[in-house]
């Protein structure tokens, strides 16, 4: 455990300040300051030139959002963690419109499938 520092206060401090501090101090001694700090070159190997992949590569995961892995936006869920849906083999419009709305939801194309299912 580390050494506790004694509890010591500034002078020239507002009546009734200086036994707060000391207070504060009791409750949460002071310890000793770190000799040594690792700089950051010691706390993660360097990579080795040319080992990194170019930023003009394609991508090595076309299917999954840019936001996979990342605390705000649809993230590889919203994808099927990157299956896609099979596009409908017929001309069927209704059909190529759930196709669409699958890939890309969107409530207003769901209100147009919506009004054109229930028509019928």
């Amino acid at each position: 455990m580390a050494e506790e520092l004694p509890i010591s206060t500034a002078s020239n401090q507002q009546y009734g300040m200086r036994l707060a501090q000391q207070k504060a101090q009791q409750a949460v001694p002071m310890g000793q300051s770190p000799t040594t700090v690792p700089s950051p070159v010691q706390q993660r190997p360097r990579t080795a030139p040319g080992t990194l992949t170019p930023l003009t590569a394609p991508t090595g995961r076309p299917n999954e959002p840019i936001t996979a892995g990342a605390n705000f936006g649809a993230g590889v869920d919203a994808m099927g963690a990157g299956i896609l849906p099979t596009p409908p083999s017929s001309t069927d419009v209704v059909e190529q419109l759930v196709y669409l709305n699958m890939m890309y939801p969107n409530p207003d194309l769901q209100n147009l499938i919506d009004a054109i299912q229930t028509r019928g």
